[in-house]
């Protein structure tokens, strides 16, 4: 099969197309960045949230389309039509943030946020839950069945490690610097499930082109789930065990916690739920039970990153804030550019 791969260089994304390669379909993935070519993998360079550059992509004829791409609702409403008719199966990657809290497992029939929330204010917003169930609404009105919905949770990889809301830039940063990790006391006590992008992406590849997954939802998770804190628990044994030293942690409560995080809503109506998964639509078409445990695949990942440690731009505000909690200073000299330096001291010591 030709199969396309929109942005898919992300933790699912790159071990999506190194599986279908080994099954010796042909792979495109498009990326902005220029990539090499390898084996049955080869990349198109361009952005594909601009229409032209994917309206020229899609003139070639696609057995499947699998779509990683973060659009808002109307960038989405504007081509959807166009995906959907030029392939055989169109996979849109949504997510398990869709969902309202639930007190036991969560199935693809659980409530939605945006059709079971009463919260007004948030109902106005295009934060990440809505906007995914809003697209996936575009989907199930389109008049066409030759699309899948995937649900995945949170997903990680060597490159992506998350705690909470915080990602690593957030975190892992500051214990790698000898720095103390800031997190939320009301969170660590909050039950999560995670689950490693190549065991997702496996999932995904099981039910590509299978006619009977055509106008279906899944999600594809790990069957086992971990408080916060035993997750940051797996970490700081990971870290101390490779580096001989054992990061330090101070809680917050929720309200220190929220003055410099920005994600107001994903702490309120994702993180602060708890969230347990029933694989059994999924586990038609593959065994949940064969995904490597999130211990073994968080220390794995772990341990790679440290050996070669690679972070994106750091928040100086955030960090300022967090030294000012702690009682801690960044040296101005680990800080690029003038802007960046006054920012930071006006946030640590004003």
């Amino acid at each position: 099969m030709k199969i396309l791969l929109l942005g898919g260089t992300g933790a699912m994304g790159i071990h999506l197309a190194e599986i279908l390669s080994k099954e010796n379909h042909k792979v495109v993935i498009t990326s902005r960045k220029k990539h090499e070519a390898r084996g049955t993998i080869i990349y198109r360079e361009g952005n594909a949230k601009d229409l032209e550059f994917i309206k020229n992509v899609l003139m070639e004829e696609w057995d499947a389309i699998v779509d990683f791409m973060i659009y808002t609702e109307n960038e989405f409403r504007e081509r959807s039509e166009l995906l959907l008719k030029s392939t055989g199966h169109y996979i849109f990657l949504s997510s398990s943030r869709v969902y309202n809290k639930c007190n036991g497992l969560l199935n693809e029939n659980s409530n939605r946020l945006l059709d079971s929330i009463k919260d007004v204010k948030f109902l106005k917003t295009s934060e990440y839950s809505l906007n995914k169930a809003r697209q996936e609404d575009i989907l199930f009105s389109s008049g066409c069945k030759n699309w899948t919905i995937i649900r995945p949770y949170i997903t990680y990889s060597n490159k992506r490690l998350q705690l909470g809301t915080l990602e690593k830039e957030d975190w892992l940063y500051r214990a790698l610097n000898n720095k103390t990790i800031v997190f939320s006391e009301d969170m660590k006590r909050c039950v999560t499930t995670l689950t490693y992008g190549f065991d997702v992406a496996n999932g995904i590849a099981s039910i590509i082109s299978r006619e009977n997954a055509f106008g279906e939802t899944y999600h594809i998770t790990n069957n086992y789930s971990n408080e916060w804190n035993e997750i940051l628990d797996i970490y700081l044994d990971t870290i101390e065990k490779k580096l001989g030293k054992r990061p330090k942690v101070v809680f917050q409560n929720l309200s220190d916690f929220k003055s410099w995080n920005p994600s107001i809503y994903q702490i309120k109506y994702d993180r602060l739920f708890d969230r347990k998964f029933d694989n059994t639509k999924i586990n038609e078409s593959i065994d949940t039970k064969n995904f490597i445990t999130v211990e073994n695949g968080l220390r794995a990942c772990m341990n790679d990153f440290i050996e070669d440690p690679e972070f994106l731009s750091i928040n100086w505000k955030k960090e300022a804030i967090k030294d000012k909690f702690c009682g801690e200073k960044t040296p101005l000299k680990s800080i690029s550019g003038l802007k960046q330096k006054f920012k930071y001291l006006r946030y640590r010591y004003l």
